[in-house]
């Protein structure tokens, strides 16, 4: 029976919802309760109900969740809330990856989807994205609109489903549409040995089902679900890596490789046959050349503010658009919806393509990289030493510093957009950029990025340059810049 509660549903006063660069993530059982996913969820049905107030009870709304701790929990609520106005609700029967989600809502023809999931973020953190009916973030205006309804959110409501909420599995659908776009028996033909690294997220098992080979070919690690992801955050960066860089060290195969998903699995990182950690710049690279080259696609080409010049200097050579954007894939989205785009890819390894949907797809990814490896014959190092010697060396890296407050980060930027320097460690500055953050552009070809974090007290410093002794002396210099303004001097 129909049962009408009254919740006062404060609009969480004390920790606001903001839509951040992804969703509007929070710390669990703090920011991030059942309340304030029950407001969020409420205000997401306000403005579903407003753009279709004819069809929003007979298109579905998809719901899905990741496996990080209560996130089938939450999932279930915003499904109940959507069911209880009147929304024909689709919700993942199993934790599921956030492409596959996106993927549903266009086989579906959805309104658009519900994702919890904090992504990569540390294992005390939760969040709700929203997929447009595009199946691409929801772009900040959409979000700017739900956030605009939150104050109305404060209401009778009704928590028993005014429709049955109906589950469903994202994964065969999806896995599909992957093969379609892969050459998926050459891969399966060349002798390749794969690792798979789900940093125990949802993307456990995605490539031994498309791919269904032994473990000779392909074996996964940390592929079960630990809420508190083996102690690590899931997030595909070296430091994070250790374990599948020495189990694909140990396998004596030139045509090794490790791939490693996010714990929503739309990020991909990769690991070279002796250990080594491939970039997300090169990986980007790659993907360009192999879609120019072998499958003979075109379209323009997106890169964020923080990812390689190396793009800049390929799509120069083949006469294609370039853009570049602020960082977060929402970005990305929109030129991907009115541009004819071929790929756009940012630093932390989300990486879009043409002929699929305008959304990051970590498992796409990793499988067009076995793709490339096949047609070749060379494993990723080899690949990326020819990209080296055709357009010279691009070294990268990046230090994340945790600072004490939010309020550190943005004195640094102010201080650094006022104070300009000439020069840094010796090298002149010949362009200064505050697309996105402040970026300071090099005589060298390099360039130094200062960034804060959209969700943590954490203030990050991109580094390019032609040498590693030159990036670490460029993220000397800003650790010394940021430690100067902590210390007050």
């Amino acid at each position: 029976m129909d049962v009408t509660v009254e919740r006062r549903i404060s609009q969480a006063k004390e920790c606001p919802i903001r839509f951040g660069t992804d969703g509007w993530r929070g710390i669990i059982a703090d920011e991030f309760t059942l309340d304030n996913v029950r407001t969020v969820s409420q205000a997401l049905c306000l403005y579903l109900k407003e753009e279709n107030p004819s069809t929003f009870s007979s298109v579905p709304l998809i719901v899905g969740f990741d496996t990080r701790f209560m996130s089938d929990r939450f999932a279930r609520l915003a499904a109940q809330v959507a069911a209880g106005q009147g929304f024909k609700v689709l919700l993942s029967e199993r934790a599921s990856s956030t492409p596959s989600i996106s993927w549903a809502v266009k086989q579906h023809g959805a309104l658009g989807a519900v994702m919890i999931t904090a992504s990569h973020n540390p294992p005390k953190y939760n969040g709700f994205k929203v997929k447009a009916d595009y199946a691409g973030s929801a772009s900040p205006k959409i979000t700017a609109r739900i956030e605009s309804f939150l104050p109305r959110v404060d209401r009778l409501f009704e928590e028993s489903p005014a429709q049955p909420i109906q589950f469903f599995d994202p994964r065969p659908d999806y896995f599909a549409q992957l093969a379609h776009l892969v050459d998926i028996e050459r891969i399966l033909a060349a002798p390749l040995a794969v690792i798979a690294d789900s940093m125990f997220g949802a993307g456990a098992g995605y490539l031994p089902a498309i791919l269904g080979k032994s473990d000779s070919f392909l074996r996964e690690i940390n592929d079960r679900r630990d809420p508190y992801f083996g102690g690590i955050n899931p997030e595909p960066i070296p430091q994070n890596l250790l374990l599948l860089s020495a189990e694909v060290k140990r396998i004596s195969n030139p045509l090794a490789v490790g791939l490693a998903f996010d714990g929503d699995a739309d990020r991909i990182g990769a690991i070279d046959r002796d250990g080594s950690f491939i970039s997300s710049h090169r990986i980007l690279a790659l993907l360009l050349r192999h879609l120019v080259e072998v499958k003979r696609w075109g379209g323009g080409v997106i890169k964020t503010v923080s990812t390689t010049r190396l793009v800049e200097k390929m799509t120069s050579r083949y006469g294609l658009p370039l853009y570049e954007t602020p960082i977060g894939f929402k970005y990305i989205c929109d030129l991907m919806r009115s541009e004819d785009i071929l790929i756009g890819g940012e630093e932390s390894g989300g990486i879009g393509i043409k002929n699929h949907m305008p959304e990051r797809d970590g498992v796409l990814c990793g499988l067009l990289l076995l793709e490339i490896m096949a047609t070749h014959g060379k494993s990723l190092g080899e690949l990326v030493s020819e990209l080296d010697s055709e357009y010279g060396a691009h070294q990268y890296s990046r230090i994340d510093l945790h600072l004490r407050d939010n309020l550190l980060k943005e004195r640094v930027l102010k201080k650094l957009s006022i104070d300009r320097p000439s020069s840094i460690e010796g090298i002149s500055v010949t362009d200064v950029s505050e697309l996105d953050g402040i970026k300071f552009s090099l005589g060298n070809g390099g360039w130094l990025l200062f960034r804060a974090s959209g969700t943590e007290p954490v203030l990050r410093i991109y580094a390019e340059s032609p040498t590693m002794g030159e990036v670490e002396s460029l993220l000397g210099f800003g650790k010394r810049l940021v430690q100067s303004e902590e210390n007050g001097r």
